[in-house]
C-alpha cells in the first residue's frame, strides 16, 4: 500500500485572494510585513510600551482569532558591490568592499499573520445538521460582509501597533503570499525554508523519525507546557555582557532565541485568543473537578489553588485569557552540526530560564501547523493556558540594523557581527526631522579611535563630494590629505607655513567678504586685542585696499600679494595721505608700514603671506591646517587663525548650495577661543546650515567641556550629533558629561556598553552616535586594511606609510604594497 501523499492533496491552503488566505477547513488569514526595532538601541520604557501594545493590540481581535508571528533568522553572507562605478573609482572604497565581501551574518525578517477560525465548536444537533444549513461552506469564507469585519479589526490592531512608534507593518499582497515564477512567496518560503530573494526551487519534505527539508536536517525545540516555562518573565532582560555596575543594559526578553541564536532558525510564536466567557466556565468546572479530587492528591490541591489564583486574576485585574505556544525550528545541511545546534538552542532557551523541550513524535503536526494559513490546524494539546500579557513577553522584539538608502553617509557596522551598513548622520535626520542642524560633536579620550573614526568619517564625506576644511594639532589627519591630494599646511622651520589671502582665483571675484576678511587680517596684525581701532583707521585701510585692486586692473604684471600690497601702501598710497594731510592721530601710515614691515620681503615673517603656492583655495576639496607647532605664538597663530575662517566663509558662502561644505576643528579649538575666535564660532555653528554646511568641534578632555563656555554655548547647544566613543575610564565622572550633553539614561547605559564584548577575532572601536537625543545607536568602526594605513596616527606606521610613499612614488602604492606584505 502506498503511504506516500503528495502536496495538492494535503496541503491546507484552498485559495489566495484578496490579499488574505482561505484554508480548506474555512480560516481566514491575513499576513503583514513587520517592522521591528533595531536591536540593542531600545530602552526599558521602550521594551515596555511596545509589550503594552501587543497586548492592547490582542485585545482588538476577535474571539476565536489566532495570532501568528514567524521570525526568520537565516545564515547570510554579505554580498560586495564591486560592479557599482561609485564604488570602484575609489581605491579605498573598494578594498573596503573586498575586505567585507562574504562576511557572514544572520539576516532577519518577520511575518505577522491574524486568523479567524470558523467557528466548529457548535454541538452538533439536528438544527445544525448539514440538510439545514443553508450552505456547505462556512459564512465567513463566502461573506464580504464578514471578510471586510475581519479587515476592519486588523486595521485597527495595525493602527495601534503603529500608533507606538516603535513598530510598522505592512500587509502582504496576493503574490507576497504565494509568490511568483521569480521567486518564492511567504507560503514557499516556509515548506521549502527558502529565502525571499532565492530562486523558486521544489524540494522534498521527509516526516517520519525526523524531519527533512531537502538537503536541511531539521529540529524542532518547543516551549508548549507550563511545566517547562520561566517562572518568571518580563518584556525585557538585563544583557549582562553590555552592563556594569552603574548601568543596566536592556534587550528583549526573547532575544536569546532570536537575533542573538547564531544558527539558522525559524521562531513561531502562536496565541489562540477563545471566547472570555467560555474559557471562564471551562476553568471554572476545572476548578471545582479539583475541588473534589483535591482530597486524593496533594498535586490536585496544588492545581485546584493554581486554577482559582488563575481564575481570580482573569476576573479581578479584566486579563484577557489565552493559549499560547512557542517553538524553534532549527536546520542546517550538515549532520555533524546538529548537536552543537541543540546546545546553542538548549543554552538560549536556559538563559531565558525556560527548559527546552525537543520534539520527536508531535514535530509533523506542529510545523505543517506553523505553515501561513494553516493555524488554524495547531494541535491544542500543545498550547498551555496563560495571560495575554505574560503570552507577549516571549515576542521576539528586535531586528537586525537597517542600512541607509541615502547617497551620504558613512560605512559602520552592526554590532552583533560586524555586517556593514551605510548610516547617514547628516541628510536623513534633516529630512526626517530627527535634527535641525548637521553639526556634530566629537568626544574620545586618547586611545579610543577618535581620529581613526573621523578620518574615516572624513574620508567617507570627502568620496561624496563635500569640501572640507581640518584645523588640526596632532598630524592626525597628515595620512587621509596626502592620500587624496589635499593641501596640508604646517609650520616648520624649513617649510614655514605660507599663505596668500590676496590672491583672487581665477572666476572668483573681489567681492565685499573677501575685502573685511583681508582688512581684519591687517587689522589684527597692525593692533594688540586692547588696541581699539578708529573708524578713521578703518576707512583709510579699506580705501588703501581699494585703489590697490584697481591698480591692479591697470597693471596685470603685478602679482597680487602682501609685498606688492606693502609697496602700494608705502609709495602710492603714502603719496596720497601726505598730499591729503591726514594727521597721524587719525591714520599714523608710518606706524602702519612700521608694524607690517616685517611681513615684508627681507623680514622675519616675509614667508606668511607672499606664497606662490596653494593660491585657489576655494576649489580645493580637502584642506588641513596644522597648527600644532604655532598654537603658542602670539603673531603667526591670530593671522593663521583669520586665514583658516576666511578660507571656510569663502567656499560656505561662494560654492553652489548643491556642494557639502564641512569645517572640523580638533583641539584647536582651545586655542581659537583664547584667541578671541569664540564669537566666530558662535556664529559658524548658528549660519554653516543655511549654506549646506556643518561644523564639527573633536575634543577629548571633560575639563574642556565642562569649563569651556564656548563649547557649553556655542558647539553643544548647536551640535544635534554628538558622537562619543569609550568612556570607561570617565565612568565615575560621567553624570557631569551627561548632564551637560542632554543625554538621557538609556543613552548613558549605550555609551558604557560600548567595547564590553567585541570580536576578538577582528580588529575595530565602537562608537556612540545620538541623533538630538531621539535615535541613538552603537556602531563598529571597522575597516579594510588599506583604509587602516591611510588613517593611522601611530607614529612608527605613519613613518613607514611615508617612506614606502617616497619609495613608491605614491600613496596608493605605499599602501597596497604594505598590505601586501602583512597579509603575506
Amino acid at each position: 500500500m502506498n503511504t506516500h501523499r503528495t502536496a495538492e492533496q494535503v496541503f491546507p491552503v484552498y485559495k489566495v485572494q484578496n490579499d488574505a488566505m482561505l484554508s480548506v477547513a474555512g480560516d481566514v488569514t491575513i499576513g503583514y510585513r513587520l517592522k521591528l526595532p533595531e536591536v540593542f538601541t531600545m530602552s526599558q520604557d521602550e521594551f515596555n510600551a511596545i509589550h503594552e501594545s501587543w497586548v492592547k493590540a490582542l485585545r482588538l481581535l476577535p474571539a476565536n482569532s489566532i495570532f501568528h508571528k514567524q521570525d526568520w533568522f537565516v545564515k547570510t553572507r554579505h554580498e560586495a558591490a564591486f560592479m557599482d562605478d561609485d564604488l570602484i573609482r575609489s581605491f579605498l572604497s573598494h578594498s573596503s568592499e573586498r575586505h567585507f565581501h562574504e562576511r557572514a551574518y544572520l539576516a532577519h525578517h518577520s511575518h505577522l499573520f491574524l486568523t479567524k477560525k470558523n467557528d466548529r465548536s457548535r454541538p452538533q444537533t439536528s438544527a445544525f445538521s448539514s440538510l439545514m444549513r443553508k450552505r456547505i461552506a462556512p459564512a465567513q469564507a463566502t461573506s464580504p460582509i464578514l471578510f471586510r469585519d475581519f479587515e476592519d479589526r486588523c486595521g485597527q490592531f495595525v493602527r495601534l501597533m503603529e500608533d507606538s512608534g516603535l513598530v510598522s507593518l505592512e500587509r502582504l499582497s496576493d503574490e507576497d503570499l504565494s509568490g511568483s515564477l521569480s521567486s518564492p512567496g511567504v507560503l514557499e518560503q516556509y515548506c521549502f525554508l527558502a529565502g525571499s530573494n532565492d530562486i523558486p526551487v521544489l524540494k522534498d519534505i521527509h516526516i517520519g523519525e525526523r524531519l527533512s527539508i531537502g538537503n536541511n536536517e531539521c529540529q524542532l525545540y518547543t516551549l508548549g507546557d507550563a511545566e517547562n516555562l520561566p517562572a518568571i518573565c518580563g518584556p525585557r532582560v538585563t544583557y549582562d555582557r553590555y552592563s556594569t555596575d552603574k548601568t543596566k543594559f536592556s534587550t528583549g526578553f526573547a532575544s536569546p532565541v532570536g537575533a542573538l541564536l547564531k544558527c539558522d532558525h525559524l521562531y513561531n510564536q502562536f496565541i489562540f485568543i477563545g471566547e472570555n466567557d467560555k474559557t471562564i466556565k471551562q476553568l471554572e468546572a476545572k476548578k471545582l473537578r479539583l475541588q473534589s479530587l483535591s482530597a486524593y492528591s496533594r498535586e490536585n490541591a496544588i492545581s485546584r489553588d493554581a486554577t482559582q489564583d488563575f481564575l481570580n486574576e482573569a476576573i479581578g485585574e479584566q486579563r484577557l485569557p489565552v493559549k499560547a505556544h512557542f517553538n524553534i525550528l532549527a536546520w542546517t545541511e550538515d549532520k555533524s552540526e546538529l548537536k552543537d545546534i541543540r546546545n546553542m538552542v538548549s543554552s538560549s532557551l536556559a538563559q531565558m530560564d525556560a527548559q527546552p523541550k525537543l520534539e520527536t513524535d508531535g514535530a509533523p503536526q506542529i510545523w505543517w501547523a506553523g505553515l501561513p494559513g494553516n493555524e488554524g490546524s495547531f494541535p491544542m494539546n500543545d498550547t498551555f493556558d496563560t495571560f495575554a500579557e505574560q503570552a507577549c513577553c516571549f515576542l521576539n522584539a528586535e531586528t537586525n540594523y537597517r542600512t541607509s538608502i541615502s547617497p551620504c553617509g558613512i560605512r559602520l557596522g552592526d554590532r552583533l557581527s560586524g555586517q556593514p551598513v551605510h548610516v547617514d548622520i547628516s541628510d536623513e535626520p534633516m529630512k526626517k526631522g530627527i535634527t535641525t542642524n548637521r553639526n556634530k560633536f566629537i568626544l574620545g579620550p586618547s586611545g579610543s579611535g577618535k581620529s581613526f573614526f573621523t578620518n574615516h568619517m572624513l574620508r567617507s564625506y570627502h568620496e561624496q563630494g563635500a569640501h572640507i576644511v581640518l584645523v588640526d594639532v596632532g598630524h592626525s589627519y597628515q595620512g587621509l590629505c596626502q592620500f587624496v591630494d589635499g593641501y596640508y599646511f604646517t609650520y616648520g622651520e624649513r617649510t614655514p607655513i605660507s599663505f596668500n589671502p590676496f590672491f583672487i582665483g581665477e572666476g572668483d571675484q573681489l567681492d565685499s567678504e573677501k575685502k573685511e576678511s583681508i582688512k581684519a587680517m591687517i587689522l589684527a596684525l597692525w593692533k594688540k586685542e586692547d588696541e581699539g581701532v578708529q573708524r578713521s583707521e578703518y576707512i583709510a585701510i579699506s580705501d588703501a585696499l581699494f585703489h590697490y585692486y584697481k591698480k591692479l586692473e591697470s597693471a596685470p604684471d603685478i602679482f597680487p600679494c602682501f609685498n606688492s600690497f606693502y609697496d602700494f601702501l608705502s609709495q602710492d598710497f603714502y603719496t596720497s595721505m601726505k598730499a591729503s594731510k591726514v594727521k597721524d592721530h587719525r591714520f599714523d601710515i608710518d606706524n602702519l608700514l612700521f608694524v607690517l614691515k616685517p611681513y615684508y620681503k627681507g623680514g622675519e615673517y616675509d614667508y606668511l603671506l607672499n606664497s606662490n603656492d596653494n593660491l585657489d583655495l576655494l576649489q580645493q576639496r580637502f584642506i588641513v591646517f596644522e597648527l600644532d607647532n604655532i598654537k603658542d605664538h602670539p603673531i603667526l597663530f591670530p593671522v593663521v587663525t583669520l586665514i583658516i575662517m576666511e578660507t571656510f566663509v569663502s567656499k560656505m558662502r561662494k560654492l553652489e548650495k548643491g556642494i557639502r561644505k564641512m569645517i572640523l576643528i580638533e583641539e584647536a579649538w582651545k586655542a581659537i577661543a583664547r584667541e578671541g575666535m569664540a564669537e566666530y564660532i558662535k556664529y559658524l555653528f548658528k549660519t554653516v546650515r543655511k549654506y549646506f554646511g556643518e561644523a564639527i568641534v573633536v575634543t577629548q578632555d571633560i575639563e574642556d567641556i565642562i569649563s569651556s563656555p564656548v563649547v557649553k554655548q556655542a558647539i553643544i547647544n548647536n551640535s544635534d550629533c554628538k558622537i562619543l566613543l569609550d568612556q570607561r575610564k570617565y565612568q565615575n565622572d560621567f553624570p557631569k558629561i551627561q548632564q551637560l550633553l542632554g543625554i538621557t539614561d538609556k543613552e548613558t547605559a549605550l555609551i558604557m556598553s560600548m567595547n564590553r564584548d567585541n570580536d576578538e577575532t577582528l580588529k575595530y572601536k565602537e562608537v556612540f552616535i545620538s541623533l538630538n537625543g531621539q535615535l541613538s545607536k552603537v556602531y563598529r568602526t571597522e575597516v579594510s586594511p588599506e583604509e587602516y594605513w591611510t588613517y593611522t596616527t601611530e607614529a612608527s606606521e605613519k613613518a613607514l606609510v611615508q617612506e614606502y610613499a617616497e619609495k613608491y612614488g605614491s600613496m596608493k602604492k605605499a599602501i597596497a604594497t604594505i598590505t601586501q606584505e602583512n597579509n603575506v
